[in-house]
């Protein structure tokens, strides 16, 4: 690897008191994403796709050798009500939780988590037969 290739050297914990204003193109749609309007000093993620690559191990840093594409594939809430982002690697099926940002497409995140009720594990058409296999009576609403 030749010197300017080589990943900047930062001290354990750096990305945590020192904001990342750097403004980068997003490798999935291709929109310029900047730091302003996230709402923190920390962007690691597409505000329109929520898509982000693979660069940390541990947040900020920066040691990841895959490089790859990190997908969200879901939201949680954390304890203060604050909502996050789970992303998973594509290409080496590495997660991890990023808060979600000030600008973040709200309609892409209620998608995500929407998915989870909107393709059930199994087919909706028989929950009343589950229901009944699983000792209820089928009804849905009480009598």
């Amino acid at each position: 690897m030749n010197r300017e290739n080589k990943r900047k050297q930062f001290e354990k914990g750096y990305y945590k008191t020192h904001g990342c204003s750097d403004s980068f193109v997003c490798k999935v749609c291709g929109r310029l994403v900047v730091s302003a309007g996230a709402g923190s000093g920390h962007r690691n993620h597409c505000p329109n796709c929520l898509n982000s690559l693979h660069l940390d191990l541990v947040p900020g840093d920066r040691a990841a050798d895959c490089g790859g594409i990190m997908e969200p594939v879901g939201v949680w809430v954390r304890q203060r009500g604050e909502w996050a982002i789970i992303h998973r690697c594509r290409r080496c099926g590495h997660l991890s939780s990023n808060r979600v940002a000030a600008d973040d497409n709200p309609m892409k995140l209620m998608s995500i988590a929407m998915k989870p009720l909107s393709q059930p594990p199994f087919p909706l058409d028989r929950i009343e037969e589950m229901t009944a296999l699983m000792g209820g009576d089928g009804q849905l609403y009480a009598k």
